[in-house]
């Protein structure tokens, strides 16, 4: 998978983040702050939840020769990224 570099153009870097931070502190104070972390964690866990369950479900959903042919498609895939970056490495 190819990235383009202008998404990397505006993503903050060094000092910005540094900004963004104390900004942050300022507005929310340093009591707020570990109250937002909890709030950030815990959706990133209920995220993470639904997404494994999501998953479980389409791999019961599966049958054993779609789950075959998922995994030839993984191998062949790993087998040709293996192939490229000794290419590469050349």
């Amino acid at each position: 998978m190819h990235m383009n570099p202008l998404v990397f153009a505006f993503l903050p870097s060094g000092w910005e983040i540094f900004v963004i931070l104390f900004i942050v502190l300022l507005l929310f104070g340093g009591r707020k702050i570990p109250e937002l972390m909890r709030g950030l964690g815990k959706g990133i866990r209920e995220f993470n939840s639904a997404r494994a369950t999501v998953e479980d479900e389409i791999r019961k959903g599966m049958t054993d020769d779609d789950k075959k042919e998922l995994e030839e498609d993984r191998k062949s895939s790993s087998e040709a990224q293996k192939k490229k970056q000794t290419k590469n490495a050349d």
